[in-house]
């Protein structure tokens, strides 16, 4: 929950309406392939569009190394969203090399079966999906719902790998100034919503220059971690109305999760709030949103714009680990943008 990633291909659309032309319901009759995908495709113009295995598995062999640009949403069986590329991607599609496709009946030959300007509606059986891209059975609180999921699919567009890095940055960059822009006008909001809570809870702490504020409930004895050093932090998760989305207890087998400080391995506010305390100290950090998910959130439980509260204890900090042979740092510590 707390670190960074991109969002990786396909294993991380599965932890998750589109505007899709023809096809915005998951009601009618499916065509079945070979492997078990239930399918509805209509091309650009909303017509439902006939698919021959034979030829789509040939067609697919001539965008082989291309790159595909599309947005989608995962259901559950009883229509609940679960992941929504759109508001994840902030309205920017999702990037996915194409490739020879390895396993039947998963992700990557349902994308197979798409050409640029096509909607989709995919149903898997939930197991089989999961078991594909994870090679674990589907969760409890997907299957809790029934054992089938859909996917709905938009392709926005199908480009070579020159044109597809420089759109992507494109996107990024106005992602990043969208994020900006919102992030400014958000910060009074978290700084009234922060003080509010400070006040009702008579919470006696200080506050940074970025807006976060804690509160050291237990003094340490040790040293203040230093940047690319390992640290060692129980914690515990939840928004200003007291819901637990996340901790150490649960997420991580009942152990203190670890990571490098100031490297970008987790949101902002850790590695702020962190580097703050000295090795044995417990604390409460107030993370306002432009330093925790801002207005993307996180999942179904960190809504968009929510200020987090975090009990920590840092248990122990480590010295950086020695770089590999041939593996330089890449600048900024190399993390990844985004959640």
């Amino acid at each position: 929950m707390l670190r960074n990633s991109l969002l990786l291909w396909p294993a991380a659309l599965l932890v998750g309406a589109l505007g899709l032309n023809g096809c915005n319901s998951a009601g009618g009759n499916f065509a079945k392939t070979k492997s078990g995908i239930e399918y509805k495709v209509f091309d650009k113009s909303g017509k439902a569009r006939d698919i021959k295995p034979e030829t789509a598995e040939a067609d697919y062999k001539k965008r082989l190394g291309q790159i595909i640009a599309l947005h989608v949403e995962y259901r559950t069986a009883k229509d609940s969203v679960l992941f929504q590329s759109r508001k994840q991607q902030m309205g920017f599609p999702v990037r996915v090399p194409l490739q020879d496709v390895a396993r039947k009946g998963g992700l990557e030959e349902a994308i197979s079966l798409l050409q640029a300007g096509d909607s989709a509606v995919f149903r898997f059986n939930a197991d089989t999906l999961s078991m594909k891209t994870t090679g674990q059975a589907a969760p409890p609180n997907i299957k809790k719902h029934g054992n089938t999921m859909t996917l709905f699919v938009k392709v926005a567009a199908i480009e070579d790998q020159a044109t597809a890095m420089a759109n992507q940055q494109k996107d990024q960059q106005a992602a990043m100034a969208k994020m900006q822009q919102h992030a400014e006008k958000q910060k009074p909001v978290d700084e009234k919503t922060i003080q509010e809570y400070v006040q009702k809870n008579n919470l006696q702490g200080q506050k940074t220059a970025s807006g976060l504020y804690y509160v050291v409930t237990q003094p340490g004895t040790g040293a203040k971690p230093t940047q690319g050093q390992v640290v060692s932090v129980n914690y515990r998760g939840t928004l200003l109305n007291g819901k637990e989305f996340d901790s150490s207890a649960k997420g991580n087998g009942g152990k203190p999760i670890e990571f490098p400080i100031g490297v970008g391995a987790v949101i902002p506010g850790w590695d702020e709030g962190i580097a703050l305390l000295s090795k044995g100290s417990k604390a409460t950090l107030l993370i306002p949103s432009g330093l925790a998910y801002g207005q993307r959130g996180a999942g179904n439980d960190i809504p968009a714009d929510a200020v987090l509260r975090f009990d920590v204890e840092l248990v122990d900090v480590k010295a950086a680990p020695a770089p590999q042979p041939g593996m330089g740092m890449m600048p900024g510590g190399g993390a990844p943008a985004g959640r």
